[in-house]
């Protein structure tokens, strides 16, 4: 029978097996089908705008909990709102994370309706705004219009976009690519800048490391992660948001009790321990950094740094590199205030940096569970 430090030195080795009768039985649980399903039936609706949506739905968004709720009106038009149960009010006090998710959002739904032939005219905030939290009013009012159809190339690859969260091959990114993902990123007249090997990224990486390590090392903050995740293909599908660790090592994992909820918020535990070598390592083979700021004078500027974001995420598929939000250092509570004011003053140049992402080439991955169009409509 294995005992907790032989499950620790197969998973440390890369063997999974785990006793059963008197041979071994090979753990081959993968991620769970169910909760990828929307990525298949995107586009696959009888209404317009149940189809663009169910493209808009596959946006990048922080800690992937799909805060929008979108209620139809009359034939033509919808309004985005927030829901307020999906926020991270530890994090992301303000909700200025969720807002640029909603962004996101909303450029992808703008792209989807424009290659079926409709325009789409977005008046944000109808109802006004908080810049301290957002509440029931709308985020935005969405009217389409029938015209030409229009394709822009960054659709084709909506499908296929990941955030990839692996670690990335020492290869230095070409400055063509990175100047390609910088031109995206202006879009909406946003400040836009990458960056490839050099004493800066240097910096960058390290700092983006030690905003981790601040994060997990304060218990509120990874509290907040913690409860967000979903361990092993089953509470993948119950749960398709959230943080997913799913795979034959996390099923290995949660079966001995190596990987659970309470080890993963206990500093002092071999799981926690793993975990912050992992995410270290993650975060030293960045390759290059983007970024994107704007003066945050209204939740607008929120929202157009999504939907520039999402072009930069797209453009990065295209061109076959992996892009990760990395934006701890980004947050505004206590203990995050000085790696802020420092990566402020390395890359700010005035203006607030909305959206920092490191860049390299990864290997392929699966999508993000997703909820489906159903769990969005009000």
């Amino acid at each position: 029978m294995q005992t907790r430090r032989n499950v620790l030195r197969l998973i440390g080795g890369g063997l999974v097996f785990a006793a059963a009768g008197s041979g071994g039985c090979a753990i081959l649980s993968g991620p769970s089908e169910p909760a990828r399903e929307p990525w298949l039936l995107a586009g696959q609706y009888p209404d317009f705008r149940h189809r663009a949506l169910s493209y808009a739905l596959l946006a990048p968004n922080p800690h992937n909990r799909q805060s929008w709720l979108v209620a139809l009106e009359g034939e033509n038009a919808l309004k985005l709102y927030c829901d307020l149960d999906r926020r991270l009010p530890i994090t992301d006090p303000f909700d200025r994370q969720i807002t640029i998710g909603c962004g996101a959002f909303l450029e992808i739904l703008v792209l989807a309706a424009a290659s079926e032939g409709y325009q789409s005219s977005i008046q944000l905030f109808p109802e006004g705004e908080d810049m301290k939290t957002l509440d029931k009013r709308p985020i935005a009012h969405v009217s389409f219009t029938k015209s030409n159809p229009v394709s822009d190339p960054l659709f084709s690859q909506v499908k296929k976009r990941r955030s990839n969260k692996e670690v990335y091959l020492p290869r230095d990114v070409e400055e063509s690519l990175l100047k390609s993902l910088a031109a995206e990123g202006s879009s909406f007249k946003q400040a836009s800048e990458t960056i490839g090997k050099g004493t800066l990224t240097d910096r960058l990486r390290e700092l983006t490391w030690q905003a981790h390590r601040k994060e997990v090392m304060t218990p509120k903050a990874n509290q907040e992660s913690v409860d967000l995740m979903r361990i092993g293909a089953a509470e993948v599908t119950a749960n398709p948001d959230g943080i997913e660790l799913e795979g034959s090592l996390i099923e290995f994992g949660r079966i001995f009790g190596v990987i659970n909820r309470e080890s993963m918020a206990d500093p002092n535990s071999t799981g926690f321990r793993q975990g912050l070598a992992m995410y270290e390592e993650l975060a030293k083979s960045a390759r290059a950094f983007g970024w994107i700021c704007n003066h945050n004078a209204s939740r607008s500027d929120q929202i157009q740094a999504g939907r520039a974001y999402v072009r930069v995420n797209l453009k990065a598929t295209q061109l076959g590199l992996g892009i990760h939000p990395w934006s701890q250092s980004l947050q505004e509570y206590d203990e995050m205030k000085d790696l802020f004011r420092e990566v402020h003053d390395l890359i700010g140049k005035g203006q607030r940096v909305q959206m920092l992402y490191r860049i390299g080439y990864g290997p392929d991955v699966d999508p993000t569970p997703r909820r489906g169009l159903k769990a969005h409509l009000v």
